[in-house]
């Protein structure tokens, strides 16, 4: 089932979310409606609190990367087959030179800007089996991932903008909230909820 996606401007999106256990209730489907939704929306990641509910849980799909012909032959592939579910995630470690790269976010579209990152992670988490996993990721897969975990600690990619870069989007934003803005997927939007 395709779930709206919770716009900025929401309060769900400024919470650290809270851990979750394996008897959490409908946790499969959640996790399906959650990739179906992303796909729906061409989403490279999918984070719980954008779909309004403030639990560690985030998904990522990392394939449409794998397109980029600027990428070797082997981050390619790397690419290609990332597809994983990250429940109770904690970044161990951030490492490497900081790189920019030009993000984007689905509670907040058609804002797109330079965000520099660390090139090198370290993290732990469990998979939809609650299996714990400690791995390390680098390149664009790390990066989506990084993207996702700041959902999960309420933090926005526009909250890593210069104080400029945030003065020039603030209209943007102000609208995306109201939900001035046409998508093609569905949204929900602060203003709606509070209407109810």
């Amino acid at each position: 089932m395709i779930l709206p996606i919770v716009a900025y401007g929401d309060p769900v999106l400024r919470k650290e979310a809270e851990p979750i256990t394996q008897d959490y209730p409908k946790l499969d489907e959640l996790i399906q409606n959650m990739y179906d939704t992303m796909y729906a929306a061409f989403g490279v990641g999918l984070a719980a609190p954008q779909i309004g509910l403030p639990i560690r849980l985030f998904l990522v799909d990392a394939s449409p990367f794998s397109e980029d012909e600027d990428l070797t032959s082997e981050e390619q592939q790397q690419l290609k087959d990332f597809k994983r579910t990250f429940i109770n995630a904690q970044i161990l470690e951030e490492d490497g030179d900081e790189w920019a790269f030009s993000e984007g976010c689905l509670s907040i579209p058609d804002i797109r800007e330079d965000v520099f990152r660390k090139s090198k992670i370290k993290i732990q988490y469990q998979d939809e089996a609650f299996k714990t996993h400690i791995e390390e990721f680098d390149g664009l897969v790390a990066r989506v991932i990084q993207h996702e975990y700041d959902h999960i600690e309420g933090i926005l990619f526009t909250d890593k903008l210069s104080s400029l870069k945030k003065r020039l989007i603030k209209g943007k934003l102000a609208n995306i909230s109201k939900g001035k803005i046409s998508v093609d997927y569905r949204m929900r939007f602060p203003a709606q909820k509070k209407k109810r």
